[in-house]
């Protein structure tokens, strides 16, 4: 008797189950045996829903304080994403453009969930419940998020994310170590006090709390960036228009529409009656979130000059600007 299609499958199952557990010095029919007892998986205990429930823990009474916790853990989780994709790159030792365009396209999935939701909390949000829940956040401050900043290091030379002031001053980052780079990053620039120029608590928790992390992270991608990934593509997979349009959209996304987003939520809800409010973390945002202040690029090489030099102009102008109190 020949045995059926599913018979077939079962045994080639086994088989191949019988290699694997004897390669690993283990008895299959032990393994199978256990099966007998295991439990169905079920979709809340795999995604470990109670223990995702429990994790928001709002520090007033305030109602829209649980969307603005919320929604900053959903924005960590897709940061969790990004960098997920991003590390699929820089472990493999050679990378074809279908593999890279798939982890950029992925990578603009992520952000653009991110830039499109904002609403949620900067429209969203009652702007007197958020004035006075904030208050009780303070020094914490979203420039405190570690995923981001691994999100940056992991993208792109690290002489772009040096302080526009100070990448002439370093020059040629094959010269210089990746401790003087990260002394000089930008977003050390943009917690500082904005009426001493000292740093803020907000930054000296961070510095304490991930710097050396940081900069392992930082020296990591070296060479191993989006960017330096991307650069080892042959030219004509590198002068792909679909995969370039990628890589300027990411550029985009992640250096002015996202930063961006920010700012027009800062300035719906901390400038109120003419009056400007301080950031929760004592921040300098004015200086820290607009783009046409750091000039922030990941990818120059991809963009003309008259690009660079207008990054992020228009959107301000029209977001922003257009829509200040007078």
């Amino acid at each position: 008797m020949v045995p059926s299609d599913p018979e077939n499958k079962t045994n080639e199952i086994l088989a191949s189950l019988h290699e694997r557990y004897e390669s690993d010095g283990q008895d299959l029919n032990t393994h199978l045996t256990g099966l007998l007892y295991a439990k169905y998986v079920n979709y809340w205990d795999y995604i470990r829903l109670d223990t995702l429930l429990s994790l928001q823990k709002p520090r007033t009474d305030f109602p829209d304080e649980m969307v603005f916790i919320v929604y900053h853990q959903i924005t960590e989780l897709y940061f969790k994403l990004i960098l997920h994709e991003l590390n699929l790159l820089q472990v493999q030792e050679t990378v074809s453009v279908d593999f890279f365009k798939q982890r950029i396209q992925r990578l603009n999935w992520c952000f653009g969930q991110m830039i499109e939701s904002f609403d949620i909390i900067s429209v969203g949000l009652e702007q007197e419940q958020f004035l006075k829940f904030r208050a009780a956040l303070s020094p914490a401050s979203g420039f405190q998020s570690v995923q981001y900043r691994m999100v940056e290091l992991a993208s792109t030379d690290m002489i772009n994310l040096v302080h526009p002031n100070d990448r002439e001053i370093l020059g040629d980052d094959d010269y210089i170590t990746t401790e003087e780079m990260f002394e000089k990053i930008y977003w050390k620039k943009g917690a500082v006090d904005a009426a001493t120029g000292k740093k803020t608590l907000t930054l000296k928790a961070f510095e304490q709390e991930y710097d050396k992390m940081l900069l392992r992270v930082a020296e990591d991608h070296r060479t191993k960036n989006l960017w330096s990934v991307y650069r080892r593509l042959s030219f004509d997979d590198q002068t792909q228009k679909s995969l370039v349009d990628e890589m300027k959209k990411y550029d985009m996304y992640a250096n002015l529409f996202w930063p961006l987003t920010h700012f027009k939520h800062a300035i719906h809800h901390l400038i109120k009656n003419k009056d400007e409010a301080n950031a929760t973390g004592g921040t300098n945002w004015r200086q820290y979130l607009p783009p046409r202040f750091q000039k922030r690029i990941f990818f120059n090489e991809l963009w003309t000059a008259e690009e660079i030099e207008n990054w992020g102009r228009s959107w301000v102008e029209k977001e922003v600007f257009s829509k200040l109190p007078v």
